[in-house]
């Protein structure tokens, strides 16, 4: 059990979210695949609960990924963690099954389960045969509904969590840097506030805490069914229908979020910590989400973040790490959550360097596409990469589950996701100059700055 976000990750759904994250957008209908894709079908069950499935019938595998549209962001004031607390004990007992009965059953038939919280949606997947789907969506469905927790239950896991902060975050300078830049950069969202939680408010977490969270959010109308493996779409209509179908809709409250203000200052974070040897430095701007964005802004911003900081043929690597070798590392990254984004750019820099030389060099990278725009050449090669991540993700059938599920529970759509391709092909390079001049401005910018101790003058 863990959370997606700033402070932990699970090996083999990080390794498809990394490869989904210059992806989708997504409204649910049924829909086939573009040419030479897999059949999608998109239903409603009779409780409001969605269900996508995917048939891929290569090997006799079948993943199940159950996506409720709560995370973080919305943990009730005074409440950090909640919602990763609860995804820890959604593992403990229910009214039918023990402790760990649960993990038994899969682990009889070879298969695997986990759990992940982000900001904005919780999901628990599970990997087994086919013949095993029936068994893993009846313990599914029970603990939708009928979890049971005890104080000493309680006062346990909230240790387990503890301690998880206390080695991911409290351990780690990078960590503690990347949570203030989040408390900077977002000034009245709750994405301000880190997945796992403040320390001082997670020692608080109790059971009342718990149950109240999951009575409210944990209902079949709040959540997304995705089946994607060797199985008939038919057959999975009707096991969701006799499992997930008979659970009762509750009302739920409006998902209604702080928003942020105009934001029209420069700001600065500065980290100094005798753990770090080597200085780092990354800069964000707040951005727009699918709800929020002009057409076509967001794959223009994605594009923008593949073309500065891709990979070995972005500008900045070749830059800054090839021609001048100032920099080891250095990339961009622009992530699409239910509310405002934010585009980061980031770089360490390689021997006796100056941070605030490569802080330089990125700026005057931006800059030029700001000033002069892209090349229909890069911009090319730019999209061919992300299409080409798209459809390495489609090859995996977690990659599929998760691709369609995080759309889903961000307010996009099934065919959103399958029209992505079309859409990242239409952008132009003046839609990405467009961009970089709309949105990375320096006097709305956040620095951070990672820094040991005898760079403590550095980034002021």
């Amino acid at each position: 059990m863990i959370h997606v976000g700033r402070v932990s990750r699970i090996r083999g759904f990080v390794l498809v979210m990394v490869a989904l994250q210059p992806l989708m957008t997504g409204h649910a209908a049924a829909v086939d695949a573009p040419s030479g894709g897999t059949e999608v079908e998109n239903f409603m069950l009779s409780n409001g609960m969605q269900v996508v499935v995917i048939p891929d019938h290569r090997v006799p595998v079948v993943t199940q990924l159950i996506m409720y549209k709560v995370g973080a962001a919305d943990d009730p004031p005074r409440k950090s963690g909640i919602a990763h607390f609860l995804e820890h004990l959604m593992f403990k007992a229910t009214k039918q099954h023990p402790a760990g009965e649960f993990k038994a059953k899969i682990a009889e038939v070879g298969g695997e389960q986990n759990a992940f919280t982000s900001r904005d949606f919780t999901g628990y997947y599970q990997v087994v045969t086919p013949e095993a789907l029936s068994t893993v969506m009846e313990f599914e469905a029970d603990r939708m509904r009928n979890l049971v927790l005890s104080d000493a239950v309680i006062m346990s896991e909230r240790n387990v969590i503890l301690e998880e902060r206390r080695s991911r975050v409290e351990a780690s300078p990078k960590a503690l840097l990347d949570e203030e830049i989040g408390a900077t950069q977002y000034q009245n969202h709750p994405y301000r506030v880190p997945v796992i939680g403040w320390m001082h408010e997670m020692e608080q977490l109790d059971r009342g805490n718990a149950m109240a969270f999951y009575d409210r959010y944990y209902t079949p109308n709040n959540a997304i069914l995705v089946v994607a493996g060797d199985v008939d779409i038919a057959a999975v209509g009707e096991l969701a229908e006799e499992t997930y179908g008979t659970i009762p809709r509750r009302e739920l409250p409006p998902r209604v979020r702080p928003q942020e203000p105009e934001q029209n200052t420069k700001r600065t974070v500065a980290l100094t910590d005798p753990r770090v040897t080597v200085p780092s430095f990354q800069k964000s701007w707040l951005t727009v989400s699918y709800r929020t964005a002009e057409a076509g802004e967001i794959e223009a911003l994605k594009l923008l973040a593949e073309t500065l900081g891709g990979g070995p043929r972005s500008r900045f690597y070749q830059e800054l790490v090839v021609k001048r070798g100032i920099a080891s590392s250095v990339r961009a990254n622009f992530g699409d959550p239910l509310d405002a984004s934010s585009f980061t750019v980031s770089a360490l820099p390689r021997g006796d360097a100056k941070i605030e030389t490569v802080e330089d060099a990125i700026d005057a990278e931006i800059r030029k596409i700001a000033e002069a725009g892209v090349t229909d050449v890069e911009l090319e090669s730019a999209k061919n990469r992300l299409v080409r991540s798209w459809t390495f993700a489609r090859d995996s059938q977690m990659g599929m589950a998760a691709l369609y599920g995080t759309a889903l529970a961000t307010g996009r759509t099934v065919q959103d996701v399958q029209n992505w391709p079309e859409r990242v092909r239409a952008v132009t390079p003046k839609e990405v100059q467009a961009v970089a001049i709309k949105y990375l401005k320096s006097e709305r910018s956040v620095a951070g700055y990672l820094l040991p101790p005898e760079d403590a003058s550095s980034g002021d």
